[in-house]
């Protein structure tokens, strides 16, 4: 999917508007200067930073394969930085246009692909806008289905008709949508859901499941590397 060298500045540039906006930038490692890279913004859950042991993993994974990913923290995970208080997520009008906004600054930098995503909520509030802001690609680690305990209520509407191509990584025991649940919802045929075997919201299999986290996540890195390059 990548369409031509990735971005319009080099890797201080790149650094040093990262650091100007409170992101992180994890540059892509290739083995030729002229090889296309693929860009994520990647946004963080509701509950953890966008420095969490997983995000570090997950972008520093798809660094080495070819991917440059950005991070970005909504205002509320922001000021809980500030200050150190726990608090719920912004309003839902508010995290979509925190979205907007980052993608509006990063989209003039980048010549190639440029997707969204995240895990669970910032992989769902990317999915509602991904659309109407013609994203090359959009990747949700985690789908949140439905809240826990609440399938009868579930947050798919606008994935039956969504048009970006898209990548949903799910592990198959997760409380936010396991398999069962979420193969019986209308999907676009633009979504492709990888499903880990055992595996709960973070895609942490069981132990049963004859496969490893590490294994999980280094598949998952490499399906989002193979959608974007």
């Amino acid at each position: 999917m990548s369409n031509g060298q990735s971005a319009g500045i080099d890797e201080d540039q790149w650094a040093q508007l990262a650091k100007d906006h409170g992101w992180l930038w994890n540059q892509a490692v290739t083995d030729k200067q002229d090889k296309a890279s693929a860009t994520l913004i990647l946004a963080h859950g509701a509950g953890a930073p966008m420095d969490s042991d997983f995000m570090n993993d997950m972008a520093a994974r798809l660094a080495a394969l070819g991917v440059n990913v950005l991070r970005f923290e909504f205002a509320y995970m922001a000021q809980r930085r500030v200050d150190g208080r726990r608090r719920p997520p912004n309003p839902q009008a508010q995290l979509l246009e925190c979205w907007r906004q980052v993608y509006a600054s990063v989209r003039p930098h980048v010549t190639g692909c440029l997707a969204i995503g995240g895990k669970s909520m910032g992989g769902r509030m990317a999915s509602l806008i991904a659309d109407e802001l013609k994203a090359d690609a959009l990747v949700c680690l985690g789908y949140p289905f439905y809240a826990a305990g609440k399938p009868e209520k579930p947050r798919v509407a606008h994935l039956a008709d969504l048009k970006t191509p898209t990548l949903i990584v799910q592990g198959e025991r997760d409380a936010l949508g396991n398999k069962e649940t979420v193969e019986g919802y209308t999907l676009a045929s633009a979504i492709e859901v990888l499903w880990i075997p055992a595996a709960n919201h973070d895609l942490k299999p069981l132990k049963s499941a004859g496969i490893s986290y590490d294994e999980c996540l280094a598949n998952t890195a490499q399906r989002i590397a193979d959608l974007l390059t």
